[in-house]
């Protein structure tokens, strides 16, 4: 076929579709489709000299890559995945916002996928996302260890934050919430607290799971201290709703799931009139942005979570790259940070509900 003839063809499907492609480039630069598509996706094969004639030529017809087409051809989307249980939790957020700047320093993007705390939605969530993304991030799931074993071989790479699995290649980057409510404990009790309430979190959370056997290794190691075991959640709404059982409990010092059901607790205590901690002292988990501005200023245990975003995306990229991991995964210890929301504790309490 003449060249004119190809040049009025690709004339015809850029008046079609308006946009600019590699037909338009093939035929600007004199060579093949498949040069372009060789030369586009950095393939050094081709001759330097056609190379930058097909560069030049992409040039001047202000030609994109169509990325679905390049990600095709090289087997790669330049995008990640990561399933959390709750993108409403300002934990979550900091993590997605350490894991996204980092990746965008390499060209990566984001994909981001919102379990709604329904454990049994992760696996599949994980298993779209995945085939969309070159690698995946599971961050604090709520399936069960089995479910996640199972699961494991298929999301390679895969980047685990606060889980853990028997899979050897898989880096993990755990929190030591056991040790973090043992802190925050040992604080209520150098304050004098003896009976203290600890509002849990998920069942199905890993990180609760932590936290309840941390409290076992406390409660051993100080027999004449009563720890309490409510019922809670992880959010703000529950530590709302949690406040009749708190105060029917009499105890006088209060171990929070995380901040926002702390933050909720201590709103409640307020419209019930209910001092903190003059009366009540509270404790929360995380330090998320918030906590050191609620009144009063909350106690907490502060974990790195934007790190956590920043080192899992260091993990993903050895795994992508193929590179040697010398530390694969790591271990942080929750800093405790004191505040206003904790305090003497008064006589034992009785229950004041009702």
């Amino acid at each position: 076929m003449a060249r004119g003839t190809y040049e009025r063809q690709a004339m015809v499907r850029r008046s079609a579709t308006g946009r600019i492609g590699i037909a338009e480039v093939a035929v600007k630069a004199g060579v093949s489709h498949a040069t372009v598509s060789r030369v586009m996706n950095g393939n050094f094969t081709v001759d330097p000299e056609i190379a930058a004639r097909v560069r030049a030529a992409a040039a001047e017809l202000k030609y994109q890559p169509n990325p679905v087409g390049r990600s095709l051809a090289l087997g790669k989307t330049d995008t990640i995945g990561i399933v959390v249980p709750d993108l409403a939790n300002p934990t979550f957020q900091a993590i997605l916002r350490g894991l996204s700047r980092a990746a965008a320093q390499d060209g990566y993007r984001v994909l981001i996928a919102d379990s709604f705390e329904v454990s049994s939605e992760e696996a599949i969530l994980a298993g779209e996302a995945r085939r969309r993304c070159d690698g995946l991030v599971l961050c604090a799931p709520r399936m069960s260890d089995a479910e996640l074993e199972e699961i494991v071989p298929s999301l390679h790479p895969l980047v685990l934050i606060n889980r853990t699995t028997t899979a050897a290649d898989v880096p993990s980057l755990v929190v030591d919430y056991g040790q973090g409510v043992q802190d925050l404990a040992g604080h209520l009790v150098d304050l004098g607290h003896t009976r203290l309430a600890f509002l849990a979190g998920p069942p199905r959370s890993a990180s609760n799971g932590l936290r309840l056997q941390g409290l076992e290794a406390f409660k051993a190691d100080h027999p004449q201290v009563e720890v309490l075991m409510l019922e809670g959640g992880s959010d703000f709404d529950t530590g709302h709703e949690a406040v009749d059982a708190v105060l029917d409990s009499g105890a006088t010092g209060i171990l929070a799931f995380n901040d926002l059901v702390a933050m909720g607790l201590m709103s409640g205590l307020h419209e019930r009139g209910v001092d903190v901690p003059g009366d009540i002292s509270v404790t929360g988990f995380d330090d998320i942005p918030f906590a050191r501005y609620t009144t009063p200023a909350l106690t907490t245990a502060a974990v790195p979570i934007t790190e956590l975003g920043q080192q899992a995306w260091e993990q993903m990229r050895a795994l992508i790259r193929k590179e040697e991991n010398d530390a694969p995964g790591s271990r942080y210890q929750p800093r405790l940070e004191i505040r206003a929301s904790s305090g003497p504790a008064k006589a034992p309490r009785t229950a004041t509900h009702g």
